[in-house]
């Protein structure tokens, strides 16, 4: 499967129907989908692999939940030491096998467990970091809590959680901006309007975003001792949360 292929999904007249997959065709553009989809996608990579290499600990485990193609994992790898194991997860065989397929020339490969399952079926223990890179909003919202609890039970005495979503914004002005300006963004990096809406309508079928202030209370409820906001793009939030 070629990887990195121009993202032409939702120009197309055969278009994927709704809703969104996270299937081979999704896979074959994704890079591109996702670096023309959420402003500073880059920075919110780069920044989690600098959050790894403080976070992770010799003789611990780093899981990266809804992996997809592993940019996380990727960095992950890149910046933790041979004693750190590292789990990718993800549903979507596609991304899977695209991901193994990536890690084949990677040195320190040995370290990286590929895992096609679903991420609130993995046990999570002796972990040092957790990631859930916008993938949580793909959880069914009265599922969310019992997967933060499980993570939150499974990481080690200073352990973290990195949590980036897509968030819920305030109908208000403010609100509406950014909104718009997510579109403006999008508009930016090429797509067509057509493109945009149907995306949308696909997404809005599986993706549920939460306000910030739901996050938060949630990260508090899970039993995390604090989390601090270190991204924000537009409608585009990450944290880091410890233990």
């Amino acid at each position: 499967m070629t990887i990195n292929a121009p993202d032409d999904l939702f120009d197309r007249p055969d278009a994927p129907a709704s809703p969104f997959r996270f299937d081979a065709d999704v896979a074959r553009v994704f890079p591109d989908m996702v670096r023309r989809s959420v402003p500073g996608y880059a920075e919110l990579i780069g920044i989690s692999g600098l959050i790894a290499r403080r976070a992770a600990r010799p003789g611990t485990r780093c899981y990266d939940l809804g992996c997809s193609l592993g940019a996380v994992t990727c960095e992950i790898l890149a910046r933790t030491g041979p004693e750190v194991r590292i789990v990718a997860v993800d549903n979507a065989p596609a991304m899977i096998a695209g991901l193994r397929a990536r890690l084949a020339d990677l040195p320190g490969r040995e370290r990286v467990e590929t895992l096609h399952a679903d991420v609130e079926a993995v046990p999570i223990g002796q972990a040092s970091l957790v990631v859930l890179n916008l993938t949580l909003q793909f959880i069914a919202p009265e599922r969310r809590l019992d997967l933060l609890g499980r993570i939150r039970a499974g990481l080690v005495p200073g352990g973290a959680l990195i949590l980036a979503e897509k968030i819920l914004l305030p109908n208000d002005h403010g609100g509406d901006l950014l909104t718009a300006l997510h579109e403006d963004f999008k508009r930016a990096q090429g797509y067509s309007d057509l493109a945009i809406s149907r995306k949308r309508a696909a997404l809005e079928q599986v993706l549920v975003p939460d306000s910030v202030e739901t996050h938060e209370q949630r990260l508090t409820a899970a039993g995390f001792a604090g989390c601090a906001r270190w991204y924000q793009s537009l409608n585009f939030v990450a944290w880091v949360a410890w233990t």
